[in-house]
């Protein structure tokens, strides 16, 4: 029986991955496995674990250290719409009373909807508890029976060994989804911004006005004009040596993430579309001569913020939680400080974000959700400028 419940075990790990679930943890006995839904809007965390208790205390204690582990992640791996699913593979249920202990779930902070389900699977109540568990995810679980004549040891050792192949498939795919592009647009960036804040030292001061607009700042009345170049042009100036550096450091550690991510040709059209953004929120809300690459450098937040729509867990599993707190402390930032364009700020973003969409990450097409973004993108560019030059 004990050989039976290991295949069972690593069955349902080879279920959820085959229906989309990514391995988030796995000890180093194998025998208990954290799987994470790729399901963004109700995310779903099942922990596996192949255990044999005897006795209830054990599995109360269990049960209990998990349920305040996930209450300390604070809601960052599920969400407001999610659940964690707390299942137990065992040969025999303990020997005294435990069914108390999965009775009802267990509520999580923000869960609203959600919770903290346990299941004990044991060799008596497999296959009802299969289907519950099975209507709870989502995922039909139709684990294939063994044939009489196999070493049920055996099969579970053979499954062990697909799901650890799989587990270290996925770890090399999401280190190359950190290590996709080189950063050669990023310091090509940053080498364009020094010189022209060096040419215009050399012209007469990057805080003085006319030098400003000669080169290219926003100025709305020369943009009502007609001089549309001035929508792009703020990105490669800035006005004093402090908005130099904190731009240019900015644009350096934010630069190489997204870069890396994307690739050089994509993470240009997410810079530019967002420069471009930024400069048409200014021009909308902000009638004061403005330039910097503050709009682009916040696009490339909105590339990360649109990285973890695609990739969630990922993303508040690496960087996510800093990212939004960056993003948060910018704009509360700008709103108490006084001459800090704000609104460019939250156009960049904006703009980033979509223009990410649009160009979608490497080697994963999603044509449906590319070409919304870009719709989307090409119609509040054309509303902004509609309104703003009629």
């Amino acid at each position: 029986m004990i050989g039976t419940m290991d295949v069972l075990f690593w069955q349902l790990v080879h279920l959820l991955l085959r229906d989309g679930y990514r391995i988030a943890h796995l000890s180093e006995r194998g025998d208990e496995i954290w799987l994470e839904s790729g399901h963004w809007r109700r995310p779903t965390l099942v922990r596996l674990v192949r255990a044999d208790f005897d006795w209830s205390r054990s599995l109360r204690l269990d049960i209990e250290y998990t349920w305040q582990l996930i209450r300390q992640m604070n809601g960052r791996k599920i969400g407001k719409g999610g659940r964690v699913v707390n299942v137990y593979v065992m040969a025999y249920p303990p020997v005294d009373d435990w069914e108390f202990l999965v009775s009802k779930p267990l509520p999580l902070p923000g869960a609203a909807d959600g919770g903290f389900e346990t299941l004990l699977i044991h060799s008596g109540n497999a296959d009802e508890m299969l289907l519950r568990l099975g209507d709870l995810i989502g995922v039909s679980l139709r684990p294939q029976p063994l044939a009489e004549e196999a070493d049920p040891f055996a099969v579970a050792e053979r499954l062990k060994h697909e799901v650890l192949t799989e587990w270290r498939r996925q770890r090399e795919e999401e280190r190359r989804l950190f290590d996709y592009g080189k950063p050669v647009f990023t310091k090509l960036l940053i080498i364009v911004q020094v010189a022209m804040f060096l040419v215009l030292e050399w012209s007469g001061g990057s805080t003085n006005p006319d030098v400003l607009i000669h080169y290219g700042a926003k100025f709305n009345p020369l943009i009502e004009a007609g001089e549309w170049w001035r929508f792009l042009t703020p990105m490669v100036l800035h006005i004093g040596l402090l908005h130099l550096l904190t731009n240019t450091f900015a644009l350096y550690y934010l630069g190489m993430t997204v870069e890396r991510l994307y690739g050089s040709l994509r993470f240009l059209v997410i810079y530019i579309t967002a420069g471009f953004f930024g400069t048409l929120a200014s021009f909308l809300f902000t009638p004061s001569l403005s330039a910097g690459a503050s709009g682009a450098i916040f696009g490339l937040f909105g590339a990360l913020l649109y990285f973890g729509t695609v990739y969630r867990h990922l993303f508040f599993r690496t960087m996510g939680m800093n990212v939004v707190s960056l993003i948060v402390i910018n704009l509360l930032f700008g709103l108490l400080v006084p001459g800090i364009d704000n609104a460019g700020h939250i156009g960049g973003l904006i703009g980033g974000f979509l223009a990410a969409g649009a160009v979608h990450l490497p080697k994963h097409a999603a044509w449906g959700r590319q070409f919304r973004a870009l719709a989307a993108a090409v119609l509040l560019a054309a509303a902004g400028l509609w309104v703003g030059f009629r």
